[in-house]
């Protein structure tokens, strides 16, 4: 049941581990069905033989759910050739803590595309372990919007036809022009909440405000951002 999940940032791999989670509980096949999220800076320990006793505990807390590892290819990467000898010591520990706990433990490892099939590849102890991939897509420009809508109606804001219109030009340009890194859903968030502070900026020294005015997201109030 161990699990790869590669995409860009902001495309919903930690929530559908934690779904994951509950459905495997369900399903009868993990005891509890917590979440654990970690990544590189919770496992590795600051000098050699301080990883193992770090990893260890993490695993510990993930016992009977789903350790869910972001980034996880910075566990095996390389400095001037040299291999990171704490990464690997993670590395080490969490595979034999999955061979001991067949039964009680899921782990899902995330990361880029290209990242990650070079980190499973790295040691054949990952290799016989992590056979599953699951690729996450960027989000479409209608998607973004989507989400950019729900974040405005959940916290109360309506988008005038220009905010509609200026929002839906620069999702299209921020995919068209997106590359490694892409920020999706995550993005979008900062967008909203740029977007909202502008609204109050726009209105600080107004003194004729109307709760439509405070709750409208008008075109000017409508960020450039970097996708």
């Amino acid at each position: 049941m161990h699990l790869v999940f590669t995409g860009n940032p902001g495309t919903g791999k930690t929530t559908v581990a934690r779904l994951l989670a509950k459905i495997y509980k369900a399903m009868g096949f993990l005891p509890e069905g917590q979440l654990v999220e970690t990544d590189r800076s919770g496992l590795v320990g600051e000098y050699l033989g301080h990883t193992a006793p770090k990893t260890l505990q993490v695993i510990q807390k993930a016992l009977g759910g789903v350790l869910f590892i972001d980034e996880a290819y910075a566990l095996a990467r390389t400095n001037h050739g040299q291999k990171d000898m704490f990464g690997l010591e993670a590395i080490d520990t969490l595979l034999k803590a999955m061979e001991d706990n067949r039964d009680r433990l899921v782990v899902i490892v995330a990361g880029y595309p290209n990242e990650m099939k070079q980190f499973i590849s790295s040691n054949p102890g990952l290799r016989s372990r992590f056979t599953r991939y699951i690729d996450f897509p960027d989000y479409a420009p209608a998607e973004l919007m989507q989400i950019f809508d729900q974040q405005a109606s959940e916290s109360g804001y309506m988008l005038s036809e220009g905010a509609r219109n200026r929002a839906t030009a620069l999702f299209k340009a921020a995919y068209e022009s997106r590359g490694e890194g892409f920020g999706n859903g995550r993005w979008v968030r900062t967008m909203f909440e740029r977007t909202s502070l502008n609204l109050s900026d726009r209105l600080a020294n107004d003194t004729n405000i109307t709760r439509e005015h405070l709750m409208t997201l008008q075109e000017s109030d409508v960020e450039s951002m970097m996708g």
